[in-house]
């Protein structure tokens, strides 16, 4: 069936033309009609003038003048000249309703944005994000304050799961990751310790190193890979889904209710997967010792015992128990923070993680340095 329009190019002076339409212009036949379009708007360059000449055009649908109206403005942006001549009222009126007369702004290139510019915004960013963070850590610590008042008023059947899965659920890759953290660092010194005879001094370095700074960082670290991302991505998808609001609505407060029962089952678990963490590090020190430096288990052992003080492992639990409040509160603030749908929780869980991992160190090198300078 041929098409119900025409259309041709005319040449009306030396840098000027028109497109002539004829007949019926229908969304149904778009392809044939954009692709004539295209091929007469190539006879136009910059500074020339193509209008579309509209006098014999008998009826046209709105996905058809949507088509002329997005290629005269397409004109404009190439600076070529074009404009709907000699149209009729009804086929004018539909001109006029897309925008078909309007005057055509060019469009403006996006400027590369200056270093100092970037650096203004990320530390604006960064400086709103420390804002909300210590807003919510004032949140956390009045709410805490009010259960010593009404304590039924949290969520405590939530604890026993939640340390199930953010404890003894962890367990196996804290055990795997310690251990093989003992055993580099005994592979590391082993070499020196050989060249001066002190073999059996691996033992102090992997004791002290493990149980007052690496155990609890790399347990917490784990905590926060495992159960940071997930109380994140939990309170996240809930805030999404307008599940807070629900709770608010029928008198149940988020922060009692959500917030501090992962908080304290973080602050319970975490110490006593660092001290489960402690064993596995030694233990991997123990074997480099033994199958390299030519050790006794016992002489290892003994070692161990006589240079780990009852202090050594408290600073580590301290640590660790500093680590887990740092963990919930940074998790359950990004999970509440969350707008804008799933990519809205995917981008919250991806900071939980990033800006626990800086707290984390951020707080050990704090801590180590408080504990050396009060002597401890």
């Amino acid at each position: 069936m041929p098409p119900a329009f025409e259309i041709e190019h005319v040449r009306t002076g030396a840098d000027e033309g028109e497109i002539r339409i004829r007949g019926t212009l229908r969304l149904a036949e778009a392809a044939p009609l954009w692709s004539e379009l295209r091929r007469l708007e190539t006879f136009a360059a910059r500074g020339q003038t193509l209008n579309f000449e509209m006098s014999a055009v008998q009826r046209i649908d709105g996905g058809a003048m949507a088509l002329l109206a997005s290629l005269r403005a397409e004109l404009h942006r190439r600076g070529v000249s074009s404009e709907f001549l000699a149209a009729g009222e009804r086929v004018q009126q539909l001109i006029h309703l897309y925008g078909g007369d309007n005057v055509v702004k060019r469009l403006r290139r996006r400027r590369a944005r200056g270093t100092l510019d970037q650096l203004g915004t990320a530390t604006l960013s960064i400086s709103r994000e420390l804002q909300q963070v210590f807003a919510f850590l004032g949140q956390m610590v009045v709410s805490g304050a009010g259960l010593l008042r009404s304590p039924r008023s949290a969520n405590w059947r939530e604890l026993p799961p939640t340390m199930e899965r953010a404890g003894a659920d962890a367990v196996p890759i804290v055990l795997v990751i310690n251990f093989l953290v003992g055993l580099a660092m005994a592979f590391q010194a082993a070499a020196q310790l050989k060249r001066f005879g002190a073999n059996i001094l691996v033992a102090d370095l992997i004791a002290i190193s493990i149980c007052r700074e690496l155990g609890p960082l790399m347990t917490a670290i784990v905590v926060c890979g495992r159960s940071g991302a997930a109380f994140a991505a939990e309170l996240g998808f809930m805030k999404v889904n307008e599940e807070i609001d629900a709770l608010r609505t029928m008198g149940f407060g988020p922060m009692r209710y959500l917030v501090l029962p992962r908080a304290f089952a973080l602050i319970i678990v975490v110490p006593l997967l660092s001290i489960v963490g402690d064993a596995a590090g030694v233990l991997g020190g123990l074997l480099v010792g033994v199958t390299n430096l030519d050790l006794t288990v016992r002489g290892y052992l003994n070692e161990t015992a006589r240079v780990l003080s009852l202090w050594d492992v408290s600073t580590g639990i301290v640590k660790s128990a500093v680590f887990a409040f740092a963990v919930a509160l940074v998790a359950c603030q990004q999970g509440l923070a969350t707008t804008g749908g799933a990519e809205g929780v995917g981008r919250r869980t991806t900071s939980t993680v990033v800006i626990t991992m800086f707290t984390l160190i951020l707080a050990d090198a704090v801590l180590t340095v408080v504990f050396r300078v009060a002597g401890l």
